[in-house]
């Protein structure tokens, strides 16, 4: 079995003061958590939002984009999760990564410096060559959508 290191590509972080570097929890982890980098607790309130840095800046490889994901345990215990999820940071984005988070419970919630408030998932990107057809090849689904294929 291949170590998890032995599958890694290369990723260069800047660290701004006070920020951490991204830790997978386990060697299986697809998923590296990131903290939140505040200068004081930050309360966000039932239904509201919030721009939260992480103090993290990447250079990622051509051909690889970085995923912005929600934390499943906040997710099911406290309603945080990430709007615009997955988010996607570019190959060639050089700015602060930062996550929108949002508290979809009817109780205000707190996150503090330090807090492990999403993941980075690290992907291959493949593009397109598009091109123009009058008509598409048929298929058994067709156009139907939009829970067409049952429960």
């Amino acid at each position: 079995m291949m170590k998890p290191e032995e599958r890694a590509i290369g990723v260069i972080i800047a660290l701004s003061e006070g920020a951490q570097m991204p830790q997978y929890a386990t060697d299986h982890a697809a998923g590296a958590d990131l903290y939140a980098v505040l200068e004081n607790p930050l309360v966000l309130e039932p239904l509201s939002r919030a721009l939260i840095p992480t103090g993290l800046r990447i250079a990622l490889p051509l051909g690889y984009e970085a995923q912005i994901r929600p934390r499943s345990g906040w997710a099911y215990r406290h309603g945080i999760t990430c709007l615009n999820a997955p988010g996607t940071i570019d190959s060639d984005y050089r700015g602060e990564i930062k996550v929108i988070l949002i508290n979809l419970s009817d109780k205000p919630f707190v996150i503090e410096n330090g807090d492990r408030i999403a993941q980075l998932v690290i992907a291959p990107v493949v593009h397109a060559n598009f091109s123009i057809s009058p008509q598409l090849d048929d298929t058994t689904r067709g156009a139907d959508g939009f829970g067409s294929t049952g429960r």
